[in-house]
């Protein structure tokens, strides 16, 4: 798919797309088992055949738009920002910060934007072996971009973590899945109580630096919308205070998060039954 894309073009590589995602639609039976609960709960009715294939190929699209991105061809794509103005704010304090996201649309856009504009320091801070054969082709891609990872789980991840905090970066998570061993908190999410990890933003008020939320929403197309909103600040955050300003701040994490899934039900990529936890995720299809 890289080569066809890069040598062939991008409408060339959407065609052979398709058939990538009616594959998966038809022999990823478990993936498309979770897509049809989700569907099911996000758009208030029972998902088909078309809504299953529609979801697929969002992903599938996303993930094929990396290569280009990668490339530093987002002059393919509209990309439209909202709150940017939130991101200035906290990176004139020279502090640092995170940007919350999910396994919602694309965090590729952020980074194509960041290079783009020039001077915004963007990593993502992930267990890179959760993907591992989209992180290989991505790398074989562009190899710089394996330098914007923080890899968790290894010596010195949180070293080098708050070395790039201290440098004015920004440091993505996606916080939608547990960072192992995580506790959780539950929220209802779509109309059903669902087990949300803690760890993302305990990672952020123990360093005691500002959140946002972000999403990086695909509209179809060459079409994409970044959005930017505030969603906690944990600067000044005390200690005795940490545990209730870590609930608040995934309260509107959740809440957040649920907008966007109504708003663009297509776009968010947990192929697995995202309501049963942990368990589910470790038995879920790990590429995806």
């Amino acid at each position: 798919m890289t080569w066809i894309s890069l040598r062939l073009g991008r409408r060339i590589g959407r065609l052979v797309l398709l058939g990538i995602a009616a594959y998966f639609v038809l022999f990823a039976p478990s993936a498309r088992r979770a897509s049809r609960q989700y569907l099911k709960r996000v758009l208030g009715r029972d998902a088909n055949w078309a809504d299953g294939f529609r979801h697929v190929h969002c992903f599938a699209s996303t993930i094929h738009d990396r290569i280009y991105l990668l490339n530093d061809r987002s002059d393919l794509f509209d990309i439209r920002v909202h709150g940017i103005e939130h991101v200035d704010a906290v990176l004139a304090q020279g502090h640092g910060a995170f940007l919350m996201g999910a396994h919602f649309g694309s965090f590729e856009v952020l980074r194509a934007l960041a290079r783009q504009q020039g001077g915004i320091p963007v990593s993502l801070l992930m267990y890179a072996d959760n993907a591992r054969k989209i992180n290989a082709a991505l790398h074989a891609i562009n190899p710089a971009a394996a330098h914007d990872i923080i890899p968790l789980g290894q010596v010195g991840s949180m070293l080098h973590l708050h070395e790039r905090l201290d440098a004015g970066a920004v440091v993505g998570i996606l916080a939608d899945r547990s960072l192992h061993d995580d506790t959780t908190a539950t929220l209802p999410f779509l109309g059903e109580p669902a087990p949300w990890p803690r760890g993302p933003l305990r990672i952020a008020a123990l360093l005691r630096r500002p959140v946002i939320f972000m999403a990086g929403v695909y509209h179809g197309g060459n079409r994409y919308d970044v959005h930017f909103l505030p969603l906690a600040d944990f600067s000044a955050c005390t200690r005795g205070e940490r545990a209730a300003a870590i609930d608040a701040a995934l309260a509107r994490y959740v809440a957040q998060l649920q907008a966007h899934c109504h708003a663009a039900p297509y776009n968010w990529f947990n192929f697995y039954d995202f309501w049963q936890g942990p368990a589910a995720e470790a038995a879920g299809p790990k590429e995806l």
